[in-house]
């Protein structure tokens, strides 16, 4: 056990620190400090010293220079079972300091601000901070470092069942925290000042030579994919967009599926301008639609494949009214509904479903960061997929035209096939799906089963396709469905024979010359 006596506090993230600070003194702990975070101890009556006065020399350089001195790191650093340290210390009057609480300034918080200048990311990157954290860790066995506020109750804790002593576990856990944080904190400077220097470390595709991230867990999930997987949920540090910050105001808490569910339909529903409803399960879309009003929306999504709708995730590009909300509990089961909002009367609605997650979010802007796929003993890296249909590139490419009407649902089905499981097969009615073929080896079967989805509904469909079509046979099936016209990349060896075959039953095609593989 180590008797906390002296606690030097600065902290950038005031969260909880004066309940921290009030135990502290409560066991008679001096409290040394500096700034912004004295003045808050002073102004709360808490008695405090300020780090110059204890060292004796002032703050300076505009608070560049506050606690680099040997009093501070001489009073981290001395081992206290050594002989030697400790007499050095008492020649060069140097106090004992057995508390470091410092978190660091919001370097990464400030890398997020529009049109950030360079000048005020470099007076974020904090000097003094890390080097006390790390001082303090190093010696960790007599100095307890806490660099992390959710931290604070656990030390409270262990303060009053030990009587101002903490346990020897505990400061060792504390300190090797310390060197994750200094990591990804150095890791995040690095990040920003090499591609702002334009990349000393990036290759000529602009790809770093190394790659390395760092996350902060959220919670911990009942289980994985699977009930004999363990999972846990994280949220990368730094970031404070997409879907790691969606606030969930009712149901059971999310599952490892369930959130991997609302990433795919939350992906899929921002491509829309309108009112849109997206339905996804098991990370497929099992029905989409886009109209001016979200109730009709709604209803055509469901539609489109009620069976599999079951269970399903749903997502919406609208606030939640209540009709909207009415027609979404007469659709039966569902796990979640995520939403950029939801009026108080349709959320007294879904009480009636107490185990139905509502979930809301709040940007539905993408986010261009990098996409990566684990693999054993590595991963794959690549850019986000966030490249729209440049509507000049559109190539009519057989004797029939599309109407306006057909182009307009053939584009519709386009942004849906995107963020269908490849191979992948999309049919349209307007704005609305009434086939998906998903995830199939050849392509030719996700149209049968895209057909089959439909049934009735797929004569006078029109159809995307997220890849070329290497044979004929899937034309012929599109005919059998009784599409009109198609939209497709292009590029196989094929090509002639393809628009020979839609020429022959009459169906309009276009090609984009962009593929959308989604693996």
């Amino acid at each position: 056990m180590v008797k906390i006596k002296r606690a030097l506090i600065s902290v950038s993230d005031k969260t909880g620190v004066l309940d921290l600070a009030k135990e502290l003194t409560k066991f008679g702990v001096e409290i040394l400090s500096t700034g912004g975070t004295a003045k808050l101890f002073r102004e709360n009556n808490i008695p405090v010293k300020e780090v110059s006065e204890y060292t004796g020399f002032p703050e300076m350089l505009d608070g560049r220079v506050k606690t680099l001195h040997p009093k501070v790191h001489g009073g981290l650093l001395a081992l206290r079972d050594n002989q030697e340290h400790m007499q050095t210390v008492k020649d060069h009057n140097i106090g004992l300091i057995d508390m470091v609480v410092v978190n660091l300034y919001p370097f990464e918080k400030t890398t997020q601000k529009p049109g950030v200048k360079i000048e005020e990311v470099i007076e974020n990157i904090d000097i003094g901070g890390p080097s006390m954290l790390r001082s303090a860790a190093k010696n960790h066995r007599f100095v307890a470092v806490i660099c992390n506020p959710n931290r604070y109750a656990q030390v409270i804790d262990e303060l009053k069942k030990n009587n101002g002593s903490l346990s020897e576990t505990l400061m060792r856990d504390l300190g090797i925290e310390v060197y994750a944080r200094t990591s990804q904190y150095d890791g995040a400077i690095f990040e920003y000042l090499n591609k702002w220097n334009k990349g000393l470390a990036i290759d000529a595709k602009g790809f770093p030579k190394e790659f390395s991230l760092a996350f902060e867990k959220i919670q911990e999930l009942r289980y994985g994919e699977n009930p004999h997987q363990q999972a846990a949920f994280y949220r990368e540090k730094g970031k404070f967009q997409g879907l790691v910050n969606l606030k969930q105001l009712q149901g059971k808490e999310l599952s490892f599926n369930n959130i991997l569910d609302l990433n795919s339909a939350f992906e899929l529903v921002r491509e829309f301008n309108n009112p849109a409803v997206v339905i996804v399960k098991h990370n497929n879309p099992c029905g989409v639609a886009e109209d001016k009003i979200l109730e009709k929306a709604f209803v055509s999504a469901w539609k489109c494949d009620q069976l599999s709708a079951f269970g399903g995730i749903v997502a919406l590009n609208r606030k939640v009214d209540l009709k909207t909300a009415k027609v979404a509990l007469k659709s039966g089961f569902l796990e979640c509904i995520i939403a950029p909002g939801f009026d108080k009367e349709a959320l007294e609605l879904f009480k009636e479903k107490k185990n139905l997650r509502i979930l809301e979010f709040n940007n539905l802007e993408a986010i261009n960061e990098p996409d990566f796929k684990r693999i054993s003993g590595g991963l794959l890296l690549q850019d986000k997929d966030l490249v729209t249909l440049n509507l000049d590139n559109l190539k009519v490419v057989t004797k029939k035209k599309p109407t306006k009407q057909e182009l307009a649902s053939l584009i519709f089905g386009w942004k849906v096939a995107k963020h269908v499981k490849s191979n992948a097969i999309v049919l349209t009615k307007g704005t609305k799906t009434v086939g998906i073929g998903a995830g199939q080896m050849s392509r030719v079967d996700s149209v049968m089963i895209a057909k089959k989805k439909s049934g009735m509904a797929s004569i006078g469909s029109c159809l995307a396709s997220d890849a070329f079509f290497p044979k004929a046979d899937a034309i012929l099936w599109a005919h059998k469905a009784g599409a009109r016209a198609i939209i497709q990349p292009g590029g196989s060896i094929a090509d002639e024979e393809i628009i020979k075959a839609c020429d022959k039953y009459g169906i309009a095609m276009v090609t984009t010359g962009l593929r959308h593989f989604r693996h």
